[in-house]
């Protein structure tokens, strides 16, 4: 059995259509993020976010480990480069830049936060934004030359950043990676299941309203 813990317009966006993506059986469970979140969740996820899935009584938080835990347990659709495969190396490590340099800088941009690189371990917004932009100009897709579930998340965060958020600058590079990964029946499949899920709760649909999405 696998439970999901979601909150419709968060970041766990990427967990939901990833699995949508693997076709595999999950039960939801949603999580008031932006509410009161009992403190009994911390057994779950100990900052009381999400996403978070429990497999079979075993734990898993954060995107990048519930990427490649997800990824090696359900690897029928061959969407995680397995170890020996070339594109491994880069799988890897884009799923992890992703959550540690690419989205603490983008939110650090967001809010206006002065610093120097030194100053925090994700460095600047410049230096991620330069690699990147060099990531999807040497390949067309996050670990190599096919899709894998590296661009999911890739896929979730770019969009979100620049089509939403406006963080992260229109690049012609980033618009053509965005054709390329969303144009799948999954993506398509969960926002309309994320599209029910937020008109169900009138005060998200005011907050979103207000946050300009």
């Amino acid at each position: 059995m696998l439970k999901f813990y979601h909150s419709p317009w968060s970041r766990s966006f990427a967990i939901f259509w990833l699995l949508e993506e693997l076709g595999v059986p999950y039960e939801m469970e949603i999580v008031n993020i932006r509410g009161t979140v009992p403190d009994d969740y911390r057994a779950i996820q100990p900052s009381k976010k999400v996403p978070a899935i429990v497999h079979d009584g075993k734990v898993v938080t954060e995107r990048a480990a519930i990427t490649l835990y997800l990824g090696e347990t359900f690897n029928e659709k061959g969407l995680a480069p397995a170890p020996g495969d070339s594109d491994r190396a880069a799988y890897i490590t884009q799923l992890v830049y992703h959550d540690s340099v690419f989205d603490p800088a983008i939110c650090a941009r967001a809010h206006k936060l002065q610093y120097v690189s030194n100053d925090y371990p994700f460095g600047t917004f410049e230096d991620m934004l330069a690699h990147v932009e060099r990531v999807f100009t040497e390949r067309p897709f996050a670990a190599g030359d096919r899709f894998t579930l590296a661009d999911v998340i890739w896929g979730t965060g770019i969009n979100y950043t620049m089509n939403v958020l406006g963080a992260l600058p229109r690049l012609a590079v980033f618009e053509e990676y965005l054709k390329r990964v969303v144009d799948r029946p999954s993506f398509e499949a969960t926002m309309a299941k994320e599209s029910e899920l937020v008109a169900k709760d009138p005060a998200l649909l005011e907050f979103i309203r207000q946050s300009g999405g």
